[in-house]
């Protein structure tokens, strides 16, 4: 099929405001008649929950957890970026664009991230409007840190608890939308099947987690904010809820899923201790402002790492990259820490870790505040001492956590990190408007393709999960609802309604019926060590034709020999993981078949077969410019469709950091 991306006509800058003045609307007394199904409530969800209602629409918002409090969003750390300039450092919206552009390794849609740029200065008026605690400077002014893949500091930061404070405003919005009636919140609902009538999406089963039973709920539209799916790696720094299901159902229901292949692996991670651990810790990329990273020049070092002589240290990413040294994106930064490890430089019990160390920096902010009280010549001492208070005021929970999991001392020991798989840029297809391939289908933040390519830079899943809820949807949405005001409300007794129920029910007694040996967690964890050594930070032709024939084996013994406890009509746990795992079976069949399409390198897909002589990634313009949207077919295949992609402004070169 053709894509129709319903991109604007026009300049790049004018685009955004030539829509927003001639997109159609929905009066006030006919947006009381329209009902809307939001699903999940993170930044993207809970945000357009609160706007959506506040414009009079009725919204029912549904979340797995106990409260929208607890979306995965929670766990962002580092900041948001926004292209405020208060730096005076040359920051702009066309910079934010261009660098995001560059960021993705030129596989993103022009016109979605020049949006994004240019919407996201609103998103921190917005946020300190509803009250977030951005750092400050000393005169008041909201601060700025460096994040990576940029030369200027755009990212502003509430300490390194970020995603909390945002979710907190987010959540204020949406709980007062809640008290005035225009928004119904249901809390542990799963959603398991899109109803679709007609051609558009009606509708949802969901069900409820607490007594087991399938609900029937109808929607004028569906918008999913669901978030992404890097937990198909088992071993991740996401939430052990966060799955792909809600998308799943969307895409075997005609949604197209676009660059599956496409997830992220971050370079800060605290690295994996064994067997028994079931996720990751990120620690921010904001610690990449101050820290270094290095590995001791020495294979297999037994020293410590604040034992090891400064000319015995290599700072490999300053070595590798001067113009943006330990501050390079996140896929750069990765595969470096990766290269090291694998040629006998790593640190730490497994090896597979590098330091990533604060001692520079505390040195530097001690002598700075002993200067503010006119000690111009501290000793090391109380340098150091009046350091720390400094760099504990900016990371501290970061420092804490750290040292709660590992029983190191960040402050007097080196950090030791390693990459783990943390965000996915793939997801549903959708257009400008965030639809997907079908009618009145919406998805917004993670759970969509659009904004960042081939690898996010960091700080801007915030920013597109508020631009998303907050500045997009609430035009774009009244668009295609205005061809709906005179649908009346569909009864769920309506036959699609009980097809679909009756689709959820038969999969779940399916899986109740196994009656085998093996738990969901270990089938989940199989899947994990396929996809992390075959789909993970490199990947090559054999290994993901390989991996491809091993998942289809392990989905084989999946609905063979599962083994589920408890009942389908009460709380269980297990029955609703079994489920995730069912879809994160297919979905990793799918980025295999993916990644073995994609015969280049770019971004976080990294082919070994495509790279510079010096190792970085090589892209192949001529013959990958494009979006690569899934269509699923009957039968666990698909069929690819291509959405080219046109560069009229930043054109795409072979990214340098150097």
């Amino acid at each position: 099929m053709a894509f129709d991306s319903k991109i604007p006509q026009g300049e790049m800058k004018d685009k955004w405001s030539d829509y927003k003045g001639h997109v159609k609307l929905v009066n006030p007394a006919n947006k009381r008649k329209l009902e809307i199904i939001v699903i999940g409530t993170g930044l993207a969800g809970a945000s357009a929950a609160a706007s959506l209602g506040e414009m009079g629409y009725h919204v029912k918002a549904f979340c797995f957890q106990d409260s929208p409090r607890r979306a995965h969003s929670i766990a962002a750390q580092g900041g948001i970026n926004a292209a405020k300039n208060y730096q005076n450092d040359g920051d702009s919206v066309f910079r934010l664009f261009y660098d995001t552009v560059k960021g993705g390794d030129y596989r993103s849609r022009e016109a979605n991230v020049y949006r994004l740029a240019e919407v996201s200065n609103n998103i921190i008026d917005q946020c300190v409007a509803q009250g977030v605690p951005f750092a400050r400077e000393y005169g008041g002014l909201l601060s700025n840190r460096s994040f990576g893949g940029t030369q200027v500091q755009r990212t502003f930061y509430a300490a390194g608890q970020t995603g909390q404070q945002l979710l907190l405003g987010a959540y204020s919005a949406l709980e007062r939308q809640v008290a005035l009636g225009n928004v119904e919140m249901y809390s542990r609902h799963e959603m398991l099947e899109i109803v679709v009538i007609d051609g558009k999406a009606r509708g949802i089963i969901a069900r409820n987690l607490i007594t087991g039973e399938l609900e029937r709920y109808f929607g004028h539209a569906v918008l999913l904010a669901s978030g992404g799916y890097g937990n198909v790696f088992y071993l991740s720094t996401n939430a052990m809820g966060s799955n792909v299901t809600a998308a799943w159902k969307a895409h075997k229901k005609g949604a197209y899923f676009a660059n599956p292949c496409f997830t992220q692996i971050h370079p800060t991670c605290i690295p994996v201790s064994g067997d028994h651990q079931s996720k990751l810790t990120l620690m921010s990329e904001s610690l990449r402002n101050d820290g270094r990273i290095w590995v001791p020049k020495k294979k297999d070092e037994t020293r410590k790492g604040k034992d090891v002589p400064e000319d015995e240290r290599d700072y490999y990413l300053e070595r590798r990259y001067p113009a943006f040294g330990n501050l390079v994106p996140r896929d750069v930064a990765s595969r470096a820490a990766k290269e090291r490890c694998d040629a006998g430089y790593g640190v730490g019990s497994t090896k597979m870790a590098v330091y990533l160390d604060f001692a520079d920096a505390i040195l530097r902010y001690g002598k700075i505040e002993a200067g503010k009280s006119g000690n111009h010549n501290p000793t090391k001492d109380e340098a150091i001492a009046l350091g720390k208070k400094v760099v504990e005021e900016k990371y501290g929970n970061l420092f804490e956590m750290y040292e709660k999991i590992t029983g190191e001392n960040p402050y007097e020991t080196p950090m030791r990190i390693y990459p783990a798989v943390h965000y996915t840029m793939g997801g549903l297809w959708v257009d400008y408007e965030l639809q997907t391939t079908v009618d009145g289908l919406y998805a917004l933040g993670e759970a969509n393709f659009s904004d960042h390519g081939a690898n996010r830079l960091g700080a801007s899943a915030l920013m597109q999960g508020l631009a998303d809820g907050y500045f997009v949807i609430p035009y774009t949405l009244g668009n295609y609802l205005s061809g709906e005001i005179g649908t009346k409300p569909i009864p769920t007794s309506h036959p699609a309604f009980e097809e679909a129920e009756n689709q959820v029910a038969e999969r779940i007694n399916k899986m109740m019926s196994i009656g085998g040996n093996e738990s969901v967690e270990s089938f989940h964890k199989r899947l994990g060590k396929i996809m992390w050594n075959k789909c993970g930070m490199a990947r090559n032709a054999q290994g993901l034709t390989e991996a491809i024939s091993e998942i289809r084996a392990l989905r084989e013994e999946f609905w063979t020999n599962l083994k589920i406890t408890g009942e389908v009509k009460e709380y269980n746990n297990e029955l609703d993981k079994a489920g995730r795992v069912a879809d994160f079976l297919e979905l990793g069949e799918l980025m295999c078949i993916d990644a073995l399409e994609r015969s280049e390198s770019c971004g976080g897909h990294f082919r070994e077969e495509s790279q510079t002589p010096d190792g970085e990634a090589l892209r192949n313009d001529e013959l990958f410019s494009y979006v690569a949207a899934w269509e699923y077919k009957p039968g666990n295949s698909w069929e690819l469709h291509k959405e080219p992609l046109h560069f009229e402004i930043v054109k795409p070169t072979q990214r340098s950091y150097k």
